[in-house]
């Protein structure tokens, strides 16, 4: 059995009402022409792969993305809802500035306990990885060739502190950029990280290991 390979990407930039920092969560603004620009940079470096599927959630941000990569490939995307982003109650959409000021107390408490705090309505990061990481491994295990799933900063997080070992408390000690895709190689049921990142976000195309 050949060894297959896994790209978890960000989507590209979306829209933005400012240039606030946000709390995006399931609001679902389109990509804005910065981040086509970005999906198309980041579709041509992965063009250089045998891609058999491209996986998607399906807020707009991440569909879109996905749209424009398997269109290099003639293929079309499968959107999988368990792959949205983190769901973050009453503060989805919310500037970090506002949140910071209107919910102080709420701010720090969510900041001493990542991995469990939850707004009204919403979800934690516990919650996040209970849903997208069996997706993930589905996708991952039951899909032939090399695939390409589409997601968001925080899904991708937690799916990658379980294949890094890392605590979900750590999760955002990972660094994920827009438009980026970190590789993952799988052989006999078995999901690594290489450490190998096309980075699509930054003024040129580049692969980082």
């Amino acid at each position: 059995m050949r060894t297959r390979k896994i790209f978890l990407a960000r989507h590209a930039k979306p829209v933005s009402q400012d240039n606030e920092r946000r709390f995006l969560g399931q609001t679902d603004p389109p990509l804005s022409p910065e981040g086509i620009l970005q999906a198309e940079h980041l579709a041509n470096e992965l063009s250089k792969y045998d891609i058999s599927a491209v996986y998607s959630s399906d807020l707009l941000r991440a569909s879109q993305t996905a749209s424009i990569i398997a269109e290099k490939f003639q293929i079309s995307v499968k959107a999988e809802k368990r792959l949205r982003e983190i769901h973050m109650g009453d503060w989805d959409n919310l500037a970090f500035t506002e949140v910071r000021s209107r919910f102080p107390d709420e701010f720090e408490k969510r900041g001493r306990d990542i991995t469990h705090y939850r707004r009204p309505g919403g979800e934690s990061f516990t919650d996040v990885q209970k849903r997208a990481l069996p997706a993930f491994k589905k996708i991952a295990l039951n899909s032939t060739g090399d695939v390409v799933i589409v997601a968001h900063a925080g899904v991708n997080r937690t799916i990658l502190c379980d294949i890094r070992s890392v605590p979900l408390k750590e999760l955002f000690s990972i660094e994920i950029d827009p438009a980026s895709a970190f590789e993952l190689l799988i052989n006999d049921h078995i999901i690594t990280f290489t450490g190998n990142l096309i980075n699509a976000s930054s003024s040129g195309n580049n692969i980082k290991s």
